[in-house]
C-alpha cells in the first residue's frame, strides 16, 4: 500500500504547522526544543517523500535528510547544553525569565 504525496504533504503540513506553533507558544525551553526537532522532522519528510515521487532513482533526498539530521543532531546538543547550565544557576527554565545569556 502507497501513500499519495498528498497525504504525506498533508502530514509534514500538519507536523510542521504544530511545530511552529509549540515553538511560539511554549516557555519551557526543553518543550521549545522538542517542537524546533518536530519542525526538521516534518522537513525531513518532505525531502524523502519528493525524492520517492519526484525522483525514485536517485536519492538526493534521502542525502539531504542526513544532513537535516546531522544539524538537528548538533542543536539538540547546544541547546541542551545551554538549557542544563542555565537550570544549574537557576531554579527555573522559564524562557521570558531567563536573561543569562545577555552581556
Amino acid at each position: 500500500m502507497t501513500l499519495s504525496l498528498s497525504v504525506v504533504l498533508a502530514v509534514s503540513a500538519l507536523m510542521f504547522g504544530l511545530g511552529v506553533y509549540g515553538a511560539l507558544t511554549q516557555r519551557n525551553a526543553i518543550r521549545v526544543l522538542m517542537c524546533i526537532e518536530l519542525v526538521l522532522n516534518s522537513v525531513n519528510i518532505n525531502l524523502v517523500a519528493f525524492s520517492r515521487y519526484v525522483g525514485p532513482d536517485q536519492a538526493l533526498g534521502q542525502v539531504f535528510t542526513v544532513f537535516v539530521m546531522t544539524v538537528a543532531a548538533a542543536e539538540a546538543a547546544v541547546g541542551l547544553a545551554i538549557i542544563l547550565m542555565v537550570a544549574r544557576r537557576k531554579a527555573h527554565i522559564d524562557i521570558d525569565q531567563i536573561n543569562l545569556l545577555k552581556w
